[in-house]
């Protein structure tokens, strides 16, 4: 479960944020969850209101986002949405000549705190 790991890095991230704009507590926190970044999002909200007990992230709402898997038909020209992550096939025009625009990652698109 790499999910417990993520969310441990995006706390210390968090954490930094808020400590800089001298924050006294994070209560809302926007994540932006890549198309192929192997993440359950269940497992992700569980890791997070973990990893956040007793600290300045406590009991904060968390707002997932999970981005499209995108790519750029080069048949097309286009750029096309898969339906999952798993097919590797233009919609459009059924070329497996794609090229994948959307991550693997796991984003802080945002966050919103109390300041002291």
């Amino acid at each position: 479960m790499h999910e417990i790991t993520l969310c441990q890095q995006a706390l210390t991230l968090i954490e930094e944020q808020a400590r800089l704009h001298h924050a006294r507590k994070v209560t809302h926190v926007w994540l932006r969850v890549g198309a192929f970044s192997c993440v359950e999002s269940s497992a992700l909200q569980f890791c997070f209101g973990l990893v956040c007990r007793d600290t300045i992230a406590e009991d904060c709402e968390l707002h997932l986002e999970e981005q499209q898997a995108e790519c750029w038909c080069r048949t097309c020209c286009d750029y096309v949405r898969l339906l999952t992550h798993r097919v590797r096939r233009c919609p459009q025009c059924g070329s497996a000549d794609l090229h994948i625009v959307a991550d693997d990652g796991l984003h802080i698109t945002r966050l919103e705190i109390e300041q002291e």
